[in-house]
């Protein structure tokens, strides 16, 4: 008895899909650079954890910070934003598994608001260790002004879009 074949995980309409999905981000970045810290590209990874998966969410954030940094300024802190963009992705992922979270568009919508601090801290933390900083809470809290944008631009981005991108997950099921 022959094994049975399994199938590619990424098919050329994947492809295509995550191709599409890492473009919007990048030009929602790239549209909104004329306000500090209010970007659709947050509030799009965080909706494409529910309509792709983790993993396809993480590789749109790495592709779509990679090339928004090469028009933006490339250094070192694009791995801090890569690694910041990890840690609410998975915490965004593992909050919608709660059921009311999960299923209420509203508690999605206030979870992608904290986020957005969640981010600025967690990017704070990079910094704090990679600049090897005496003080790291003046550092934090005097960034807070600008979490607190992209804590407002995650919620209004993310119930502007929501209805969009959740026919994704129709159009193109987890398999």
């Amino acid at each position: 008895m022959t094994p049975k074949p399994t199938p590619p995980r990424f098919t050329a309409q994947r492809i295509a899909a995550l191709a599409l999905m890492t473009a919007a981000c990048v030009v929602g970045r790239m549209l909104f650079t004329f306000l500090p810290n209010v970007q659709p590209l947050t509030a799009i990874l965080l909706l494409l954890t529910l309509a792709f998966s983790l993993p396809e969410a993480l590789l749109i954030a790495a592709l779509s910070l990679v090339i928004t940094n090469l028009f933006l300024g490339f250094g070192i802190w694009t791995v801090g934003q890569l690694l910041s963009y990890a840690v609410i992705l998975l915490l965004f992922w593992l909050c919608t598994r709660l059921p009311l979270v999960g299923e209420k568009l509203w508690f999605q919508a206030g979870v992608a608001a904290l986020m957005g601090f969640v981010y600025g801290f967690s990017y704070a933390i990079f910094n704090y260790f990679l600049l090897g900083m005496q003080v790291f809470w003046a550092y934090w809290l005097s960034g807070l002004s600008f979490d607190a944008l992209h804590a407002a631009g995650n919620l209004g981005f993310y119930l502007l879009l929501a209805p969009i991108l959740k026919g994704l997950s129709q159009r193109y099921p987890r398999k």
